[in-house]
């Protein structure tokens, strides 16, 4: 049975920690045979899988926060800290409560004996393969602080980059829904009032006013239904891309978007080159160091033509070859790495060409919003204009006939 201790030791400070033991004598009498004073000795409190889903649906584990948990534990095995001191440590800082109860159930299966990779497994919504295979690694090698300061290093490089992401693509997508909405009110209030004038005046007016007429008295009597089918739409599709053949073609058609497409391939080639080295460095198998990264590239796409590299070096080929036959991969990744392969530097190649395309993909994102702008003005300009041409021209018209 387990307990949780705080006590004193000789030095009259508080330590805490846990302890197995029959019942609560027995564990206060351990504590006595190593010479602590006992202060409190209770069992854990259970925390429920309702609670720990609940905890994970509202705060979850974002890349800031573990990249934040890798650097601390680094610090501290790197300063001879026992892997659970040290986990009981950085539970204590952390402020995720979903992370603060995982950390929680890697102290207790490491107590019972489970390799600290082996407990970090049970939890793959917090950690990736990419992590269980670096920690493994570090394992076997004995040197688990360089293994755990890698994946704190690669996971705030994978924060930066989703960070540059977002933030280029806040601009574009702001400015379309901000125009969507504007265009459903427009329609919907202020151009029934506008056209309602014509059908009062009884006057011919053209057909494309005819239509314009048409569409906002069918929005400012159904627009309830316009909406509901809008949602339905947007909602459908989000459910789409989730299914497995939904994601295959939207990891395809983004691809494929002007400017847009650019960023993402840059993305995953500096995703794949970072992670690869990563794994290479730490001294994991390439066949199974392939397998991981195309886990954890995040596009369908990519993963297929990475997962084809793992089955090629499996039979004796080189992945080179794979990258060199593929529409997704620029030319120069395959003769970079064919030149690594050629001089057994691999990750060394690897790491140059992540530095590449990270800058590629910092020059892009600072440029997004410069070369968007005048796409989404001329866009905006048309549909302003059609919508004003539609009403002032009935209107001078109508002057016109009265002069």
């Amino acid at each position: 049975m387990k307990f949780i201790f705080q006590a004193k030791n000789s030095d009259g400070r508080i330590v805490e920690g846990r302890l197995d033991a029959t019942d609560s004598a027995a564990a206060v009498v351990m504590l006595q045979e190593r010479g602590y004073v006992p202060l409190k000795v209770e069992k854990p409190k259970d925390v429920s899988g309702v609670v720990k889903d609940l905890e994970r649906l509202w705060e979850g584990v974002n890349l800031r926060e573990l990249s934040v948990f890798f650097r601390q534990l680094a610090t501290l095995i790197e300063a001879k800290v026992s892997i659970v001191a040290s986990l009981q440590a950085v539970g204590e800082q952390t402020e995720n409560g979903f992370l603060k109860i995982v950390i929680n159930e890697l102290i207790g299966d490491i107590e019972d004996g489970v390799p600290f990779s082996e407990a970090m497994s049970k939890h793959p919504d917090v950690f990736e393969n990419l992590a269980v295979s670096m920690v493994k690694a570090g394992e076997l090698s004995g040197n688990l602080q360089r293994s755990v300061l890698f994946l704190a290093e690669n996971t705030e490089k994978n924060y930066e980059l989703n960070s540059k992401i977002k933030g280029a693509l806040f601009y574009p997508v702001f400015v379309f829904s901000a125009a969507l909405i504007i265009g459903f009110i427009v329609f919907t209030v202020v151009l029934p009032k506008l056209t309602g004038i014509f059908k009062d005046m009884n006057v011919e007016i053209p057909w494309y006013t005819s239509i314009l007429m048409a569409a906002g008295d069918f929005m400012s009597a159904y627009w309830w239904m316009v909406g509901f089918i809008f949602i339905g739409v947007i909602a459908g599709i989000s459910y789409y891309v989730k299914t497995e053949d939904g994601r295959k073609e939207w990891d395809i058609v983004k691809m494929k978007i002007p400017v847009i497409g650019k960023l993402f391939e840059y993305v995953y080639i500096s995703r794949f080159s970072e992670n690869l080295s990563v794994l290479l460095d730490g001294g994991i198998p390439i066949v199974r160091a392939l397998v991981i990264v195309g886990e954890v590239v995040n596009s369908s796409a990519y993963e297929a033509v990475i997962l084809r590299a793992a089955d090629e070096v499996k039979s004796g080929g080189t992945m080179s070859s794979v990258f060199a036959r593929s529409e997704f991969f620029p030319p120069i990744v395959s003769q970079m790495i064919k030149i690594g392969e050629d001089a057994g530097k691999v990750s060394e190649v690897l790491r140059h060409m992540s530095v590449f395309y990270n800058q590629e993909t910092d020059r892009i994102t600072r440029n997004l919003s410069t070369m968007l702008e005048p796409i989404l003005i001329t866009f905006l300009g048309l549909g302003v204009g059609v919508l004003v041409f539609a009403i002032l021209m009935p209107i001078y018209n109508i002057a016109g006939s009265m002069n």
